[in-house]
């Protein structure tokens, strides 16, 4: 056999995507390269790896096995590629980060720099639900979270990054109706487990606003969507609006109480042993939090004090 370590991070790739499409997108490769290599490397087994029925591609138990064996090989190379780097003296390894949703629009430039100069660093960031990012938090399972609601049951340190506000919105249509209009359209919430329905259920009912309809997506992209399609109004952080406030595809809707006022803040369990990765990306945020604040979030600094 002569198979290659590519050939094993593409067929690894495809057994956990389910898909050489799916594959071929998170590879950042053409569909037809990966499809090759995924024939090539196929062809030096006398079992099949994988069976297509109905145009989808199914994995056998075989393929499963082999796969399970080029993900101990890929980590090994990696872990050589890792100690290679130690040995060096430069930091090398996982940073394992979960983020809520709507914070995609925040960690990464926290991030941009601190890794740019770090080159044997490996970042592992899950954007997901609140809920879910908690939980990972707590099966220390990740370095840090990023979140904009701090979790009650849970014994953290943190971090605060940059202020969050949550605004009501609505398309131009929506956003000049009268308040008693709004009455007629449905909200429109987030999933449940998600941080900014939470802050919008705990607002309605400190409102007693009265809701006649209600719509549910289970996406931030999804709600803006929505909302612009005029499908109804909803809260959202001004954070992830920027383009759309920009060309007014959405626009705020005054309302008393609004907005809501949190943190963005990176979170850790109380008392973690940090390893060297995590240490040094804490540090640097200490040094650099109000750099990256003013050089990256200059307009939306400008936004929330106005």
């Amino acid at each position: 056999m002569n198979y290659t370590l590519n050939q094993l991070q593409i067929f690894l790739k495809i057994v956990q995507t389910k898909s050489v499409t799916k594959a071929s997108e998170e590879l950042n490769l053409t569909q037809p390269a990966v499809s090759i290599q995924l024939k090539n490397f196929q062809d030096q087994f006398d079992i099949p790896l994988t069976e297509v029925i109905g145009r989808k591609i199914h994995i056998t138990d075989f393929g499963n096995e082999i796969a399970l064996a080029a993900e101990q090989i890929i980590n090994q190379v990696q872990e050589i590629n890792y100690k290679t780097l130690a040995y060096k003296g430069e930091l090398s390894g996982k940073l394992k980060i979960s983020v809520v949703s709507t914070g995609k629009y925040v960690m990464p430039y926290f991030l941009s720099d601190f890794l740019k100069d770090r080159t044997g660093i490996e970042l592992q960031m899950d954007v997901t639900n609140k809920n879910k990012v908690v939980e990972s938090l707590a099966k220390n399972e990740v370095d840090f979270a990023l979140v904009s609601i701090l979790p009650e049951k849970l014994s953290i340190e943190k971090l605060d990054l940059l202020q969050n506000k949550l605004y009501m919105v609505g398309n131009k249509n929506i956003a000049t109706k009268k308040k008693d209009v709004l009455k007629n359209l449905p909200l429109i919430f987030r999933e449940e487990g998600s941080g900014t329905r939470q802050t919008m259920e705990n607002f309605i009912l400190k409102n007693e606003m009265i809701i006649a309809k209600k719509m549910e997506l289970t996406s931030n992209e999804a709600v803006k969507q929505a909302i612009i399609a005029g499908l109804g109004y909803s809260m959202m952080p001004l954070i992830g609006i920027k383009n759309e406030i920009k060309n007014q595809e959405l626009h705020i809707i005054p309302m008393r109480g609004l907005p809501i006022k949190t943190n963005w803040s990176l979170i850790w369990l109380k008392g973690k042993n940090h390893s060297p990765i995590s240490n040094s990306f804490l540090n640097y945020l200490k040094s650099h939090k109000n750099e990256i604040v003013h050089d990256k979030f200059d307009w939306y600094e400008k936004h929330i004090s106005s």
